[in-house]
């Protein structure tokens, strides 16, 4: 038999695959062949999920509900989501406005298909997460990259906010914490850049998944709790992988006005239909119950973050800013554009992360994943005794690289 001719959808010959899964699928498949990796890759805590969490989902399960639920949640869990946000982050919204889904990028991809239409600008600042290029290209949309300053902690200003739009613009996808940076915005910033969005009348997606993971006193601000008006203008984002050590649970959640809500809650029932009956039940608990494993959590973050930044300062050509959220730093390694390791140019940051995979047996993300060229991610999601490791390992190929 001949072969199949099957041709794919334009949209999907569009998507790339996400570049810090490669890596680590990579680094993966060099430890099955025996090679000690020690990853700096993908962005999941390496904490367990605490016991009273794991304990609520037992019980669901062991009660039986196994079974389909609402669409967008089960009433308790929306519930305790709007407690939530109304006690830390003082934002009101009725249950109706809330949509449980699976996980936080699920969430994301739900609010931009249901919000964009081909030909709509969506505003990118980058560094920016892998898949919001991808989901807005998806949804027909135009990613609208603003490159924002290392000296100003990658924060877009409104300024940089301004010069972009145009009569296509339609969103800005803000995330803060940052991934990749860990940046975190202060009231002041964001409420200048509300001020923009409301007077042009852009909505805002806020990508709040890191929230409760923010160091030296900083405080998580959403940007929606600064007035109806910017409320009105905004999806709110967030879930329990990050702050409770839940990845593979995958329950996210958005808390938007009622038409988007209700959309998104629609598209769901056609794509997925409900979250995970039993994974729901604890992240009630996850919400409600104790957050003393959150607070323990963040403190040992804060400890890795500090010896991290401190090494990768000393190593001569690297700058690196301090971030005040999530579990990244983002050196800037364009120092070794130009050199050679081992017969191999650095020409972009994909080399230097291909080298330090192949010859310094780590795994790091290039920047260019992230939308800019002249960095690295590496997550101290991981023990202290890796992270010595794997950054003396880093300084090895580093000075060799430098003194060719």
């Amino acid at each position: 038999m001949g072969e199949l001719a099957i041709n794919l959808a334009d949209r999907a010959r569009s998507i790339s695959a996400s570049p810090t899964l490669a890596i680590d699928a990579q680094a993966k498949k060099m430890v099955k062949e025996g090679i000690h990796i020690i990853s700096f890759g993908v962005g999941e805590p390496d904490f367990d999920t605490p016991e009273h969490i794991k304990s609520a989902a037992a019980q669901a399960l062991a009660k039986g509900f196994t079974k389909y639920t609402p669409v967008a949640g089960i009433d308790e869990l929306k519930e305790a989501i709007k407690d939530k946000l109304s006690n830390e982050n003082g934002l009101d919204y009725q249950t109706s406005q809330i949509v449980v889904s699976n996980g936080a990028k699920h969430s994301l991809f739900n609010a931009i298909q249901v919000l964009i239409n081909p030909g709509d600008e969506v505003v990118l600042p980058a560094p920016y997460w892998v898949s919001y290029a991808e989901m807005v290209k998806l949804a027909g949309g135009i990613p609208r990259v603003v490159i924002t300053r290392e000296e100003n902690d990658f924060k877009l200003t409104p300024a940089e906010l301004e010069a972009v739009i145009n009569p296509n613009t339609k969103l800005l996808i803000l995330n803060s914490p940052s991934n990749p940076t860990g940046s975190v915005y202060n009231r002041d910033e964001l409420q200048a850049l509300a001020e923009c969005l409301v007077r042009h009348q852009l909505i805002v997606i806020s990508d709040e998944i890191y929230e409760k993971l923010v160091y030296d006193e900083l405080e998580h601000v959403s940007i929606a709790s600064l007035g109806p008006e910017i409320k009105e203008l905004t999806i709110v984002i967030n879930g329990v992988s990050k702050s409770y050590s839940m990845t593979g649970w995958r329950i996210g959640y958005a808390a938007a006005p009622d038409p988007v809500a209700k959309a998104m809650a629609d598209l769901q029932s056609h794509a997925t239909s409900n979250p995970n009956s039993f994974a729901q039940w604890g992240s009630i608990e996850a919400i409600r119950g104790s957050q003393t494993p959150v607070k323990e959590m963040v403190a040992e973050f804060k400890k890795r973050r500090d010896y991290i930044l401190e090494r990768l300062s000393a190593i001569p050509g690297i700058t690196c800013r301090k971030p005040g959220g999530a579990f990244y730093v983002f050196p800037n390694i364009s120092a070794a554009f130009g050199y050679s390791y081992r017969g191999e140019e650095i020409r972009d940051s994909s080399d230097l992360a291909r080298i330090m995979l192949s010859h310094g047996r780590i795994a790091v993300v290039p920047g260019i994943a992230f939308g800019v060229n002249d960095y690295l991610r590496l997550s101290y999601a991981t023990s202290l005794q890796n992270i010595e490791e794997g950054l003396n390992r880093f300084e090895q190929v580093w000075r060799t690289l430098l003194n060719n």
